[in-house]
């Protein structure tokens, strides 16, 4: 009867929404028991169960709501019996770059080495995208900044919101200015009319042709970290799938943005300046707990491989962050993505074009796995964007159910 559960935790609230997802609609009442470590169904002659992991332990006392939603299957609402740990603490990309090491630069895509054994002699952050016009405001006198720009020397490494900036030199993999392969993987050569050109502004890998940056100037090249992996000389390559790796790497800067600039909405917007997507952080104490038989998508191929699954073993657990979300490709919500683009609230994120449409597949994709009466808030649908991997819902307001036939055990 049952094809799976998905447990939705908030540790500020240790708080816990049940869903249990029914392949087929019961013909016979069902018996659902709750204990601290396990969920368990029964309809007619068959049984089914799913141990929860062990850092999950529940407060079968405190269940309510107890309902079936047509399409769904049956929800339930309830208390933890414990704080779940906390979100293990994973370095960012930011922290991840050290003055006096070396690294290496790898193409996210293909794998291929990108700049080798760099040694960075500073890393810094970059001031925010308006910095300019902030220093207008606080100046009495002309801009001293005015004619300034922040390009790194060689041996410097600048850390931006979404990208790095650092300094061609020598040792680079890919074509440096005034060699810089194009999209079309044709050489251009160093013309002030080409650096206009955006088209011949793109860095791409040599390998897979995938877009990983583009040249600022002559001597220095922006790389997004949606693109590159950057691994210690000493160690070893660790491939990660690329839903994983872009999920993990956008859900970074909007946990980080949301800490230090206490801004909640964010558009992402491709290398061409064009509004690819709305988000909308809601929180980022998420916990979801679902089995293998739980998601709408089991079974069905995606050009990213099974990534809405588990792991290992048949329940797993992610740390998540909800956003709402609205695509708008195609001249959609055009009138809201024009507001939030005037609203000095939001803050923009950029990406490669390319990456902004992957995620947007990723979302689309997350968004179907999950009950139909969790994928839309208003006008928005709703996604939980995983830490480790992203993973997406809907939410809309869910319409009574019917509870008939059901019958509660604690």
């Amino acid at each position: 009867m049952a094809a799976g559960l998905l447990l939705e935790i908030r540790r500020g609230t240790q708080s816990a929404l049940l869903v249990i997802r029914e392949a087929d609609p019961p013909s016979s009442p069902v018996d659902v028991s709750v204990a601290a470590d396990r969920v368990e169904v029964k309809s007619g002659g068959s049984c089914e169960a799913a141990t929860l992991p062990p850092e999950v332990r529940l407060a079968p006392s405190s269940c309510r709501g107890l309902r079936r939603l047509p399409g769904d299957g049956l929800h339930l609402r309830m208390c933890l019996s414990r704080p779940p740990p906390g979100a293990d603490s994973v370095s960012t990309w930011r922290e991840s770059l050290k003055p006096q090491k070396n690294y290496v630069f790898y193409c996210q895509s293909c794998g291929d080495i990108i700049v080798k054994d760099r040694k960075f002699l500073r890393v810094l952050p970059l001031p925010s995208e308006n910095w300019s016009t902030l220093v207008e405001e606080w100046c009495c006198h002309p801009n001293p900044f005015a004619r300034s720009t922040l390009h790194p020397q060689y041996g410097d490494c600048f850390l931006g919101e979404t990208f790095f900036l650092m300094n061609s030199g020598s040792e680079s993999h890919v074509p440096e200015f005034p060699m810089c392969c194009s999209e079309t993987g044709r050489h251009t050569s160093q013309s002030h009319s080409n650096l206009k050109s955006k088209e011949n502004t793109r860095v791409v890998c040599k390998r897979c042709k995938t877009m990983l940056g583009e040249t600022v100037s002559s001597d220095t090249i922006k790389y997004y970290v949606t693109e590159v992996i950057i691994q210690p000389s000493d160690g070893s390559f660790s491939p990660k799938p690329r839903s994983q790796f872009i999920q993990s790497m956008v859900a970074q800067c909007l946990v980080e943005l949301s800490s230090a600039k206490s801004t909640f909405r964010f558009t992402l917007k491709g290398d061409n300046g064009k509004i690819f997507i709305l988000i909308w952080l809601l929180n980022s104490d998420t916990l979801l707990v679902e089995s293998s038989g739980s998601s709408s998508s089991h079974g069905v191929s995606t050009p990213f491989g099974d990534i809405f699954m588990p792991s290992s073993g048949p329940v797993g657990a992610w740390n998540a962050v909800k956003v709402l979300y609205q695509p708008c490709i195609k001249s959609r919500n055009k009138e809201l993505a024009d507001a939030w683009e005037n609203d000095i609230g939001v803050h923009p994120l950029k990406f490669p074009s390319e990456t902004c449409l992957e995620l947007l597949l990723i979302l689309g994709l997350s968004t179907t796995s999950l009950p139909p009466s969790l994928r839309h808030m208003n006008s928005f649908q709703f996604t939980d964007v995983v830490r480790v991997y992203c993973r997406a819902l809907n939410l809309r307001k869910p319409e009574p159910g019917n509870s008939e036939g059901l019958k509660w055990i604690d």
